[in-house]
């Protein structure tokens, strides 16, 4: 991460509590169930990597500076890095982006320019990761945002051993094609 989009500095952050979100315990609400279901939203895999990007920096403060979003777009063109979006007609309002490492995916940044659509992202993608064989969704941190969709803390031991755990594992984010939103809400609710 930089300190800000303005410094060329990178650093390696290894938090003491690190977010997961458990990819058997996403909350869906009720609310966000029948967004899924009404909402005329397209979600896609890997067709806007950049946009993705751009939309997570377009903030007033980002951790996402130049260098950063050239070393994820070279990452994405190696297939390490992936993007899940989420259109309304030719619009990209929203997504999600991070980096697949064996079991692991790790989630860096997400964005919304319509109501809910980042965590109609996240919805998509949880259920997509667990079909891929995916058993660890890294968080990094946990926010207020993360926690009403059921992201919780783990120690740093904790995530260690499941990092290691992960890395071992043959998961390939291109197993299956993405769940249609009928799957997405199956899934919630048999979780549930």
């Amino acid at each position: 991460m930089a300190e800000s989009r303005d410094d060329d500095r990178l650093y390696w952050f290894d938090p003491v509590l690190r977010g997961i979100l458990p990819l058997g315990g996403f909350h869906m609400s009720r609310s966000l169930a029948r967004r899924i279901r009404t909402t005329p939203f397209q979600v896609t895999l890997n067709q806007d990597f950049a946009g993705v990007m751009a939309g997570c920096a377009a903030r007033e403060t980002t951790w996402i500076n130049a260098e950063i979003t050239r070393l994820f777009n070279e990452l994405h063109r190696n297939s390490h890095a992936h993007s899940l979006e989420i259109w309304h007609g030719a619009d990209l309002v929203g997504g999600v982006y991070g980096v697949a490492l064996g079991g692991a995916f790790c989630g860096e940044s997400m964005f919304s320019r319509r109501k809910d659509a980042s965590k109609i992202a996240l919805a998509y993608l949880v259920t997509h990761l667990r079909a891929c064989g995916f058993t660890l969704f890294d968080t990094q941190y946990l926010t207020d945002h993360l926690a009403s969709l059921g992201g919780r803390e783990i120690s740093r031991a904790q995530y260690r051993r499941k990092l290691a755990r992960a890395l071992t594992e043959d998961a390939d984010i291109h197993r299956h094609p993405l769940p249609s939103g009928h799957d997405v809400l199956q899934l919630m609710t048999q979780r549930s």
